[in-house]
């Protein structure tokens, strides 16, 4: 069959998607499951789940699963919105051995690594060359940064300190939500946070991902910033589509 399908699975504090991916047109193939995340949100609770569903799709192929934590070397290094167990926890070790797989076959990525992934291949990045930053506004802030196409994995800038604050805590969407502000509030401390980060990584383009993308058109006319702001394109698919082009293509995304 080639390798014009792959799977991906894209772990977050709420839900566990997975889903075959059409490698070639960089959607879904089919349907995605979505089963709710255990609580407590263990390792082996969540590996158990993520089993069920690459089970549930009879995949044997390579595997590419996110996880909300920096990873290196397949191992989780942090923990955010999930169990803190799994910080130490070889994440890539644990599938392969939960779905009886060499460990070759189970690429284990940061969630916002995976969707910049899909959205440097298929979405607002492609064609892109420079120094370009996917930020996923949800929860908290994820961020991930490519140059020249190429991923420069782990990247933590939505915890830059902005005037005296964790930056997610001032300009994530969920910060909107809690306090009712109005895009017109909310716009000015997305404009801060960014200002911050382009004096310390001049990038040429700023992907903006996460639930709020849906509502660009609401709030990207109103920044204030000197970089190029576009809506990511994928939506909630990326992080599963990026998984996916991972375990098969690994962490670059030009062909």
């Amino acid at each position: 069959m080639g390798m014009t399908r792959g799977f991906g699975v894209d772990i977050g504090g709420s839900g566990i998607k997975g889903g075959l991916v059409d490698l070639e047109a960089g959607a879904l193939d089919g349907e995605r499951l979505r089963i709710p995340t255990p609580q407590p949100s263990t390792p082996d609770a969540v590996a158990e789940v993520v089993a069920e569903i690459v089970e549930k799709f009879g995949w044997d192929g390579p595997l590419g699963v996110t996880l909300p934590c920096v990873i290196k070397h397949g191992v989780a290094c942090t923990a955010a919105n999930v169990d803190k167990g799994w910080i130490g926890t070889d994440a890539a070790a644990l599938f392969a051995r939960r779905l009886g797989r060499p460990v070759e076959d189970v690429v284990v990525l940061n969630d916002a690594d995976a969707a910049g992934i899909a959205e440097m291949r298929f979405g607002s990045g492609k064609g892109r060359d420079g120094l370009v930053v996917l930020l996923t506004f949800g929860t908290g802030i994820g961020s991930a940064l490519f140059l020249d196409g190429d991923l420069v994995p782990n990247t933590e800038f939505g915890h830059l300190e902005v005037d005296g604050h964790d930056a997610e805590k001032r300009a994530a969407a969920s910060v909107k939500e809690d306090k009712g502000l109005s895009w017109a509030e909310w716009a000015p401390r997305v404009s801060r946070y960014l200002g911050v980060l382009e004096d310390l990584i001049w990038p040429d383009l700023v992907i903006a991902g996460g639930g709020v993308s849906k509502k660009a058109e609401k709030w990207l006319p109103l920044l204030e910033v000197r970089t190029e702001v576009v809506a990511a394109a994928l939506k909630n698919d990326a992080g599963i589509v990026g998984a996916a082009v991972a375990a098969t293509h690994g962490l670059r995304h030009r062909p």
